[in-house]
């Protein structure tokens, strides 16, 4: 913990264990004069956080990644860290993240558990598949697999003992994990399903319930982006790339932003494609000019653009927003027709 004065000048500095009584304590003979507190974005942040916010202190979460030490020091701690955290709030140059309300947090990090619980499903389920494969030549689907009615796999792993048993125990995790995937659902639901931003998300292409709730979930308070894009780039969809002088001068972290968000999205175009004759047009022309992959993420980009506006107007999705044109007779598209707003 450092603490300085509006020079700059180092008024106090200590290093104190993780304990909320000892670290108000050192506040404490500052609280008057203090203009403002940094706690650095670590993995463990909401617990110090939400302590002094609810104490009255002003708190400023910073953002590692916005973070440049000065070059010319040799020699760096958590000390100096500190201090340096506090003068770049002095001086105005503080990089901050968002802190995500304190009452939306836990759904939101339930959530995030029933996605670490697919994966764990997804990673038994192709396991079985290749035990299947090489054991008895043939072929089991993931959506049989997850039947909570009908045991499949032990109709195909049926007739020796040990590999009945590898089925038995597999299809238990799955079954068991199916039920907990499905109770996160319907609890997220109950509370994101009132809120008009989810009720209009649903109504695009390729967003259903789940990917619904991980979109209005992750975004939390749209009002926190200046413009389309902001939000574009915080889901991830946004080219990333240095140039001078026409001339490539190496990348950006593409990793900035939130990888939740990425997901949802790369997830709502492929289905979006698969399922919407409209979506599929405009893809596979996309496909003709470019390729696949700039095609997907193009069509990414496109809904998370169409998302923002959604939330942030509180309206349902319009397909001629989203591409400026609409549908016309027969199935064509008319240019120009009911054209408002393009997305791109």
């Amino acid at each position: 913990m450092a603490v300085i004065d509006g020079e700059g000048k180092k008024v106090y500095k200590k290093k104190l264990p993780n304990d909320g009584p000892i670290l108000l304590a050192g506040l404490e003979p500052y609280r008057g004069d203090l203009r403002g507190v940094v706690i650095e974005s670590t993995f463990n942040w909401y617990w110090i956080v939400d302590l002094l916010m609810d104490e009255g202190y002003k708190v400023h979460l910073a953002n590692p990644a916005g973070i440049q030490k000065y070059k010319g020091l040799k020699h760096s701690d958590d000390r100096s860290d500190a201090l340096w955290l506090a003068e770049m709030l002095r001086l105005g140059i503080l990089p901050e993240g968002y802190v995500y309300p304190k009452e939306d947090r836990p759904v939101r990090d339930l959530l995030r558990k029933r996605m670490h619980l697919v994966r764990l499903r997804t990673s038994l389920i192709n396991s079985l598949q290749n035990i299947i494969a090489r054991s008895v030549g043939g072929f089991l689907s993931g959506n049989k697999m997850k039947q909570l009615t009908k045991d499949h796999v032990a109709e195909v792993l049926d007739g020796e003992e040990y590999l009945a048993l590898t089925g038995r125990v597999s299809k238990e995790v799955i079954d068991h994990l199916t039920r907990q995937i499905k109770k996160i659902e319907k609890a997220a639901l109950k509370k994101v399903r009132p809120l008009p931003q989810y009720r209009y998300l649903v109504t695009m292409p390729g967003v259903g319930e789940v990917l619904g709730l991980t979109i209005t979930l992750e975004t939390g308070d749209i009002g926190r982006f200046v413009g389309v894009g902001n939000y574009a780039s915080y889901c991830r969809k946004v080219p990333v790339s240095w140039t001078s002088n026409d001339k490539k001068k190496g990348r950006g972290n593409k990793k900035n932003g939130n990888k939740y968000l990425s997901w949802a999205f790369a997830e709502a175009a492929e289905l979006a494609r698969r399922n919407d004759a409209l979506v599929r047009s405009w893809y596979n022309r996309k496909v003709a000019k470019t390729n696949m992959m700039v095609a997907r993420s193009a069509l990414a980009h496109k809904l998370a653009r169409a998302a923002y506006h959604m939330m942030k107007e509180e309206a349902p999705f319009d397909q001629n927003r989203l591409f400026g044109y609409s549908v016309g007779p027969g199935g064509g598209t008319d240019k120009g027709v009911g054209k408002t707003t393009r997305l791109d």
